[in-house]
């Protein structure tokens, strides 16, 4: 079973340090778990290729820079460099063509069109309205087209949330949607260890970012009743105000940078408690990779009440859901924890079973492909 997987998206390099990368490179290792033959092309490649992925075959076709003509022959050039994608995967042939949606790319509707390959569609985020509303969209039209096409064409569109299902069957009603919440790799990412005697580490992994309101946690640690310190793992344009922000506090936090996807499980190494403070007022149309990474590290996760966060930590069993915006509650919830280290333990004992149980990238895969025929053999 031959696997195109592609990525026209400039933003997202295969091999890179946003979540982004973790999905993709989390789908090759999940096709290749099942004996498929993988094969990426990418408009983007990066530096920080895994040593388990150093063999998987690469086709590179970046979006030309163009010398004038601004967003808009930046947006011709991506169309282009999607389209010679597409020749190239026919040219290499495909049993399945696997393609992470972007704006204006329509090449797996060619490619589904010129050959007998099955199509699924992955759709993490409304990215028309999400270039229109943080960047700049020129060719709107033509992104509601390139969706409109792509949608229909696929097999199988996989939305990652409920929110980002419903944004795909009001512009294509007649897609064939599936919910598919992203995943964890337990292997990689194992239970951690902390010394009980340390002070409690409070850990937040992510880009440094508005939507992460990583400034409720420090404002949180500053109103803690119980002794705990912030380690805050990634980079961002918030950085240089997050650290400002801790100085005025007067806190003393472990900021660590941005890290690639094989050294987060180092970076939780110590960890007692593991927090995503998303904040009030976003469209929570997100399935947030570190609140499972987090539980398959064993550790309680302190969570905003917002999104899928309600379906992925369960409240008082796996972690706290608290309310978002909210530093008060935020740092009760984790007083609380640190206070009865035995409660904390059970937590993220017991969100790492939970993920262990459902919430695996071969779980995330099975659902994604559930009752379709791959080229004549349904997957195990």
């Amino acid at each position: 079973m031959r696997v195109a997987y592609v990525c026209a998206d400039p933003g997202v390099p295969a091999f890179g340090t946003k979540g982004a990368s973790v999905h993709i490179q989390e789908m090759a290792r999940a096709w290749r778990a099942k004996g498929a033959q993988v094969r990426l092309y990418l408009v983007r490649v990066g530096d920080h290729v895994p040593a388990d992925l150093a063999d998987v075959p690469v086709t590179h076709i970046p979006v030309a820079k163009a010398a004038e003509g601004g967003t808009a022959a930046r947006e011709r050039a991506q169309r282009e460099a999607a389209a010679r994608l597409a020749e190239a995967v026919l040219d290499d042939g495909a049993d399945i063509v696997h393609e992470r949606y972007s704006l204006f790319s329509r090449a797996l509707a060619t490619v589904t069109e010129r050959s007998r390959a099955v199509g699924l569609l992955e759709v993490n985020a409304p990215l028309i309205e999400e270039q229109a509303t943080h960047r700049e969209l020129v060719d709107a039209a033509g992104a509601r087209a390139a969706l409109t096409v792509q949608a229909t064409a696929a097999d199988r569109v996989l939305a990652v949330s409920e929110p980002v299902a419903a944004w795909v069957r009001e512009r294509v009603p007649g897609a064939r949607v599936v919910v598919t919440p992203n995943g964890v790799d337990p292997q990689r990412i194992g239970a951690v260890r902390h010394d009980a005697n340390d002070t409690p580490t409070v850990v937040f992994v992510g880009t440094l970012k508005p939507w992460h309101g990583v400034e409720h946690l420090l404002e949180a640690a500053a109103m803690a009743r119980r002794p705990w310190q912030v380690r805050i793992v990634g980079d961002g344009p918030q950085a240089s105000a997050l650290r400002a922000r801790a100085d005025e506090l007067g806190l003393d936090v472990d900021f660590r940078g941005a890290v690639t996807p094989d050294e987060i499980p180092a970076q939780l190494q110590g960890a007692h408690v593991a927090v995503a403070p998303y904040p009030d007022g976003q469209d929570q149309y997100f399935s947030p990779l570190k609140v499972l990474e987090y539980s398959a590290a064993a550790l309680p996760v302190v969570a905003s009440d917002v999104g899928q966060l309600g379906e992925l930590v369960r409240d008082g069993v796996t972690g706290l859901l608290v309310p978002p915006s909210d530093p008060e509650a935020l740092a009760a919830a984790v007083d609380g924890l640190v206070s009865v280290p035995d409660r904390a333990e059970r937590m993220g004992r017991a969100g790492r079973c939970r993920v262990l149980s459902r919430h695996t990238w071969g779980h995330v895969l099975d659902r994604a492909v559930e009752g379709l025929d791959l080229v004549g053999e349904p997957v195990a």
